[in-house]
C-alpha cells in the first residue's frame, strides 16, 4: 500500500508465489485490511484536493517510493 498522510491511494499486486509464504501471510494478518471501496473513497478525496501523486505534480519527500506504473 502507498499512503499520503495515512490516506491510502494505491497498492502493488503481489506475485502469486507470495500467497503461500506463511511469514508474509502472518505479517499481513497483523495489519489493517482495506477493501476496494476504501481505496476508491480515499483516491477520490486526494483527487478532489488535487493531492493524488499519480495525477498531479507534487513536491514529495520520497518520490522514489512511488509506483512507476
Amino acid at each position: 500500500m502507498y499512503f499520503i498522510n495515512q490516506v491510502p491511494f494505491t497498492f502493488d499486486e503481489l506475485p502469486e508465489e507470495s500467497f503461500y509464504d506463511l511469514d508474509l501471510i502472518d505479517l499481513a494478518d497483523k495489519e489493517l485490511r482495506y477493501e476496494p471501496e476504501d481505496l476508491y473513497r480515499s483516491s477520490f478525496y486526494l483527487i478532489d484536493e488535487e493531492c493524488h501523486p499519480l495525477m498531479f505534480e507534487l513536491d514529495l519527500e520520497n518520490p522514489e517510493m512511488l509506483p512507476t506504473e
